[in-house]
């Protein structure tokens, strides 16, 4: 808190951040055919809404104000991290000695050749994308209630704006795993450890969209025990 007497200088800071990032990775990941660039890029984008909630955080003004925004930050990072943990195991999984699965053209099919792994990206794809019921809809949803908290209108239309040109490019994932036929047959074997906590951590993406409160409560006690 002791940012708060000089919010006005800070939060600006944290603003200009936060549109630079949301533009320059949205704007740069839709454009990108290897997934793994695709994901990096996407991250610039995702960090921009939690810059979002901190910013509306230092711009609120009150301890109050800072736990509800910190806390839909954190409750932001934990969604994202959960996500990209899977999305890139399921990149190792599909690949093997002399291939690396990181393209888009490799997920093509995917439901044909494992209908579960194929159900657990997408259920990745669309909490990025900010789909319903995934944890990561509420993530955004509590950013933006964060923004309108202090009066940003304006912020919250660009950062929907944006949310959608995300959307494009997660849910082009999808569109080929289930639309398109596989350029691939190999078989995909994981040990039952593996399959167990990859199955686990994308389950709890939709697991914590059907019910947001008790994590959002966790993260913003955490956010109130350390103002």
């Amino acid at each position: 808190m002791i940012l708060l007497p000089v919010a006005g200088d800070w939060h600006l800071m944290l603003l200009l951040l936060a549109l630079v990032s949301l533009a320059v990775g949205n704007l740069t990941a839709v454009a990108q055919s290897n997934l793994k660039r695709m994901l990096g890029y996407s991250t610039i984008g995702q960090m921009g809404f939690m810059l979002l909630a901190m910013q509306s955080g230092v711009a609120g003004g009150t301890t109050a104000s800072a736990a509800s925004a910190y806390g839909a930050a954190m409750f932001y990072v934990i969604t994202y991290a959960l996500a990209t943990l899977v999305a890139f195991g399921t990149m190792l999984l599909l690949s093997r000695q002399g291939f690396e699965a990181e393209n888009l053209e490799d997920f093509k099919g995917l439901n044909q050749r494992d209908p579960w792994y194929a159900f657990i990206m997408m259920l990745l794809m669309f909490s990025m994308a900010g789909v319903p019921p995934t944890m990561g809809f509420w993530a955004k949803l509590f950013v933006l209630q964060a923004v309108l908290s202090v009066g940003y209108v304006w912020l919250a239309v660009v950062a929907v704006l944006f949310s959608l040109i995300g959307a494009f490019y997660y849910l082009r994932v999808v569109k080929l795993m289930y639309f398109d036929a596989p350029t691939d047959a190999a078989p995909i074997d994981p040990r039952a450890d593996i399959r167990a906590l990859m199955s686990a951590n994308g389950l709890a993406v939709l697991v914590f969209g059907l019910a947001p409160g008790s994590l959002l409560a966790i993260c913003e006690r955490a956010i109130q025990l350390s103002l």
